[in-house]
């Protein structure tokens, strides 16, 4: 393996493992004029009794003689496809806790009716998955390279034999270009975005979007720092490349950033701070890395972490570092944030 693939594939192994951003990353239209229009759609034939084809994120057309059913999908994806009224019969990645309840990526499917191939990362059961005989593979990508997330590195190519794949970049976008490509995804395989549900989702969205940049314009002084737990150290992740510290950045939240070379090893993800140096950058609000893989902040025990002001004032809320890509799902993401910071003390 090259260099270049070793460092990418160590990183997605850190991102899985509950490291301090989750994924994503920059750009797009908005629909506020604070960020760039990504131009057109790409392409997407619409639900029919015919052939069926989706232009993904690569670049990459996708075709088949009809719209397909079988389908397997991460397991955020086929959350957010989920609540378009689309139904995924297969999925990867978390989608269990260890209690065997419902990952908090599984959103509101019924995890017992579903086909399970791997439920953490690096591990994909190929051979039940070839016997599920799949239509198409749908994941995200958190690079320029177009990897499907959560699809081993050692048997992609085998995996790549038995159906063909649709990518939904989350690679150094804002968060409403990623929800925008998701519907139209949702669409293509029959999901009507004119739905009164729908519509009424989206609005709901710009509707909290617009609160939550009233409230960092009302509020610039609050620092919000995006953190996440693990063991033996603490992540503080930069906006570079997730896509909802990116578009809170768009809207004006006063995010704490780590400077670059902080971040060099992990390609500019995040800092990793041990315990004692947790006190490290002033917040007043902290936002949580909510997945499974990470220690929640009601579990940490560490002495440091419960000194910090913005936990002793109780200022501490979750966040979803891959967030489920539904405007339904995101929707409180920006709410949440907005409430926080419309009440929070100054402390950090």
């Amino acid at each position: 393996m090259s260099n270049a693939s070793t460092a990418r594939f160590s990183r997605r192994g850190l991102l899985a493992a509950g490291g301090a951003l989750g994924l994503g990353a920059v750009l797009a239209a908005c629909g506020d004029g604070d960020a760039k229009d990504t131009g057109s759609d790409k392409g997407a034939t619409p639900a029919k009794s015919g052939p069926w084809s989706f232009k993904d994120d690569r670049g990459t057309t996708v075709k088949l003689d009809k719209v397909p059913t079988n389908i397997v999908a991460f397991t955020g994806v086929a959350a957010a496809l989920f609540d378009y009224g689309i139904e995924v019969k297969g999925v990867f990645g978390p989608t269990r806790t260890t209690n065997g309840k419902a990952d908090v990526q599984a959103g509101d499917m019924d995890v017992s009716k579903l086909t399970i191939f791997g439920n953490k990362f690096d591990s994909f059961n190929v051979e039940q998955y070839a016997a599920f005989q799949p239509e198409v593979l749908i994941s995200t990508t958190f690079d320029d390279a177009g990897t499907l997330w959560y699809v081993p590195e050692a048997s992609k190519d085998k995996i790549a034999k038995l159906a063909p794949s649709v990518a939904i970049s989350v690679y150094d976008l804002q968060m409403p270009e990623p929800l925008r490509r998701m519907a139209k995804l949702a669409e293509s395989l029959g999901a009507d975005l004119k739905a009164t549900k729908v519509v009424e989702a989206k609005k709901k969205f710009e509707a909290a979007a617009e609160r939550l940049r009233k409230a960092a314009k009302a509020r610039p002084e609050i620092r919000v720092l995006a953190g996440s737990a693990a063991q033996d150290v603490f992540y503080v992740s930069g906006s570079n490349y997730s896509i909802d510290l990116e578009y809170f950045k768009a809207l004006g939240v006063n995010l704490v950033e780590p400077p670059e070379e902080a971040k060099k090893a992990t390609g500019g993800w995040f800092e990793t701070l041990s315990w004692e140096n947790v006190d490290k950058y002033p917040a007043d609000v902290i936002i949580m890395d909510d997945r499974a893989s990470t220690i929640q902040p009601a579990d940490i025990t560490e002495a440091t972490w419960k000194k910090l002001p913005a936990v002793k004032a109780g200022q501490v809320i979750s966040r979803s570092p891959e967030p489920i890509l539904s405007y339904d799902k995101c929707t409180p993401l920006l709410d949440n944030l907005a409430e926080a910071i419309e009440k929070a003390e100054k402390v950090g």
